[in-house]
């Protein structure tokens, strides 16, 4: 990107050395940390100790930036999809499920943004959101003996398997983050059990992180899923 104007006497020595890679990376830290709510250009600045005029020299704005923390997540799946991963489709697609969900994994607080932030065209879905990404997912299939119809199909299905299931272990995974929530007003509530004495009696069973065994579970049924639907079009 090019760099945006800028009036010396306000970005200062300070800003030197600054790069849009630098800046973003360091808004996902941010974001890591506190959540998206969190991350204003003036707290930026601060973290980078600049002038907050010093960084629209490589960002336009809070949504440039948000924007670019989205394609950060996402480079390393596109890293990915530019190898060889497997010869066949099932661990093609297993490969890039584990990719995304390391990414919702290790940042529970951004990756909504992958799934919120409007898509590069209308078209597309998230979280494969980006031309790019989609491009070379659609290319992978072709190359693997899938039509045109039968690409595009399972890149709706495995959109939708994959929103559903990160999203879900995000908010899991941001849970666990977060300091444990204060249930001293559940207990004061002397019928709070008396209304729902299945959720409080299987609390505990509730409360288990199964959201790997889920994804794995998942992942197989649509899988099979898809294998069978290959073979009646056959």
């Amino acid at each position: 990107m090019d760099e945006l104007p800028q009036d010396p006497a306000r970005g200062g020595s300070r800003g030197r050395g600054l790069t849009r890679e630098s800046i973003v990376a360091a808004a996902l830290e941010q974001i890591d940390e506190s959540g998206v709510h969190a991350v204003s250009m003036r707290s930026l600045a601060q973290s980078l100790d600049v002038e907050a005029m010093s960084l629209y020299r490589y960002v336009r704005g809070r949504e440039d930036l948000l924007e670019g923390v989205v394609a950060l997540l996402m480079s390393d799946l596109i890293s990915a999809l530019d190898d060889d991963i497997a010869e066949h489709w099932q661990g093609f697609l297993q490969a890039i499920a584990h990719q995304m969900r390391l990414i919702a994994v290790e940042h529970p607080r951004a990756f909504p943004l992958v799934a919120s932030r409007n898509p590069a065209a209308p078209w597309l879905r998230p979280p494969l959101r980006s031309v790019e990404v989609v491009d070379a997912f659609l290319t992978a299939l072709l190359e693997r003996g899938f039509t045109d119809a039968q690409a595009v199909a399972t890149y709706r299905s495995f959109s939708s398997f994959l929103l559903g299931q990160l999203l879900l272990e995000a908010a899991v995974h941001d849970d666990l983050v977060e300091p444990p929530p204060d249930t001293t007003a559940e207990q004061d509530e002397p019928d709070a059990e008396t209304r729902a004495p299945q959720v409080f009696r299987l609390r505990e069973k509730l409360s288990e992180d199964r959201s790997r065994e889920e994804f794995e579970v998942a992942l197989e049924a649509l899988l099979d899923r898809l294998e069978n639907s290959l073979a009646r079009q056959h």
